[in-house]
């Protein structure tokens, strides 16, 4: 009988998958749902030491005589302190040391709680991983804690070093029932470097040989090599892929697809991403700013995810983890390019599914609005240039069309704030000397950087467009407009002008209020030769431009009345009863909310 503690079943399932089976416990209360749920399972061979500093020793002599990771187990508060000097022992030796220490409900620490002192990273640097688990209410949550786990364990043996991890285990109350017949499914991840052997990799090799549906996802980076758009031209060729990329990834290998408009989910169906769905997706670089992550994460468990991360890094995006390739993107793609041998040949079929459904997203004339005068701009920009496109809504609009080759594309999407995209733009447009350099910024933006403008290093190459609207048209797009009030804090409208400190600064500058006025600046900007920087302000209205998207959305989109009618009762049900009260009131009534619409009803809508 397993215990009903869920965080303790995720353990118990991945010690197992690990192939973990020693355990030393230590007599308690708040271990009490671990050591029951194991003691009389024969997978584990348990030992008994009740004093936890002698456990602990007990369990590194065990771990070192054996060559395998041993679990310690005890209660909560001074019971975790007298693990303290067996653990610092096994750091500095690199035993593999697994300490569970059972802990309390977080919200009582400080409340003169019975037995209960702060575990929470308690032994500081003499572990190689400390993690400190939810408790497990939700499906979310669920995911959470076995990623949490899943780092610990990775971290035993990492990069040839070894030693303890530490995993802390909070619990709301005491615990004495064992309801649970089977463990739940759970993922265990693995990890694969150079090191690794060579079955493990050629494990992988088969099953990507196998698959149907490879999506490879690209994320932001900021430089990519001709080795690695190389490779993943052959990588194209050899396996049933397709390249999702969106412009901060800077790919421009054969089979890429801009699919930030046809994957967003505000344009695909619920049915066609079902279509869509891979079975393999393989990512790399940093942040994914386009909407397949939202889709994926929709469908979290359905798919199995391969992460390239040089670091080993565990990066759950898209909450499907299973394998870490711990190397660079380049030797990921030529190891297996190298593997799949010349016969190996891409059928093209699910590429030809995803190219199809993203031209069939249709252009129709723009009104003038911030997309009308992007578009002008973004189609132009000469080959050899660079666009830094601040921040959201200037991303979004950018990866609406069509690049020339070789154009630099960057983003401030790391920590995804509005501060400093002037200045890392004008950093980027320094180095660049002659070549043009494009910033393509909002009003919020530019005001809370504008400082900037009066950098004495600033080239004739630099060209910036202000789309200003007036305030944060974000939060008209993503559904934070309430009413007029939200102008005031929400979207803080505002009706400023860069045009004085522009000039003041030494700028060129062009202004632009509709399609008339803007066609008669757009050459003077878009000219590869001025005796001046040039800053271009366009000034639009932020709810109309939202609009824009919307109507560019529906306008194209291939239509799904299911799923239109699904759309449409979702955003009904969120603006009458409120996001959290849905999901709420679906797990009262014992409703089963797919991830889907249970991500859909607690963020941002269908």
């Amino acid at each position: 009988m397993i215990t009903e503690i869920k965080s303790y079943q995720i353990i118990i399932a991945l010690l197992k998958a690990r192939g973990i089976r020693h355990c030393v416990l230590s007599a308690g209360s708040r271990n009490v749902p671990f050591v029951h749920s194991i003691e009389e399972d024969p997978f584990f061979k348990c030992y008994s030491v009740v004093d936890e500093r002698s456990a602990g020793y007990f369990a590194l002599g065990l771990s070192q005589q054996l060559h395998e990771p041993v679990v310690i187990s005890c209660t909560s508060s001074t019971a975790t302190c007298n693990y303290w000097p067996p653990v610092a022992e096994a750091y500095y030796q690199g035993v593999p040391l697994i300490v569970l220490t059972g802990d309390r409900d977080v919200a009582m620490l400080g409340q003169r709680e019975d037995q209960m002192i702060d575990q929470v990273g308690m032994y500081d640097r003499h572990v190689r991983k400390s993690v400190n688990l939810p408790v497990v209410k939700t499906d979310d949550d669920f995911i959470y804690c076995q990623r949490l786990v899943n780092e610990a364990l990775l971290e035993l043996d990492h990069n040839g070093q070894t030693g303890p991890v530490h995993i802390n285990v909070p619990m709301k109350w005491y615990s004495t029932s064992f309801p649970v017949q089977e463990l739940p499914k759970v993922t265990c991840i693995e990890r694969l470097g150079h090191e690794t052997a060579a079955a493990k990799w050629e494990e992988k090799v088969h099953k990507l040989q196998q698959a149907k549906r490879i999506l490879v996802v690209c994320g932001q980076s900021s430089y990519i090599s001709d080795e690695q758009q190389n490779q993943m031209t052959e990588f194209f060729h050899k396996f049933n892929c397709s390249i999702s990329m969106e412009y901060m990834s800077n790919v421009e290998c054969e089979g890429a697809i801009n699919t930030s408009v046809c994957l967003d989910s505000r344009f695909i169906s619920d049915k066609k991403a079902d279509e869509l769905l891979p079975d393999i997706v393989i990512s790399y670089g940093g942040n994914v700013m386009q909407g397949v992550k939202a889709d994926l994460c929709k469908r979290a468990g359905q798919f199995e995810h391969w992460l390239i991360q040089e670091d080993g890094h565990v990066c759950d995006l898209f909450k499907s983890l299973t394998t870490i390739f711990e190397c660079t993107p380049e030797y990921f793609f030529r190891f297996f390019n190298e593997a799949a041998g010349d016969d190996s040949r891409n059928d093209l079929v699910y590429h030809h599914q995803i190219e199809q459904y993203a031209q069939s997203v249709k252009y129709h004339e723009f009104p003038w609005s911030n997309i009308y005068a992007v578009q002008h701009v973004v189609t132009q920009v000469p080959s050899g240039s660079i666009i830094h496109m601040s921040i959201n809504n200037a991303i979004r609009l950018t990866n609406f069309f069509e690049l020339q080759p070789n154009v630099k594309t960057y983003a401030n999407i790391g920590t995804d704030g509005i501060d400093g995209c002037l200045s890392s733009f004008l950093g980027q447009a320094v180095v660049l000397g002659d070549q043009p350099a494009y910033l393509m910024i909002g009003d919020l933006a530019f005001f809370y950087d504008m400082n900037a403008l009066r950098i004495r290093h600033i080239g004739n190459n630099v060209r910036i467009m202000l789309l200003n609207n007036h305030g944060g048209e974000e939060f008209y797009y993503n559904g934070m407009y309430r009413d007029k009030a939200s102008d005031l804090h929400t979207t803080a409208r505002h009706h400023a002008t860069a045009k004085g400190w522009a000039e003041s600064c030494g700028f060129k500058y062009l202004t632009a209020s509709d399609k008339d006025s803007y066609n008669k600046a757009l050459p003077e900007f878009m000219a590869t030769e001025s005796d001046k920087p040039i800053f271009f302000e366009v000034f639009s209205e932020m709810s109309t431009d939202s609009k824009a998207i919307y109507d560019f959305y529906d306008l194209s989109r291939p239509r799904d009345f299911i799923s239109d009618m699904k759309r449409e009762a979702k955003e009904i049900i969120k603006s009458t009863i409120g996001k959290e009260t849905a999901v709420k009131v679906a797990d009262k009534l014992g409703i089963k909310l797919k991830y889907t619409e249970r991500i859909y009803l607690a963020r941002e809508g269908a």
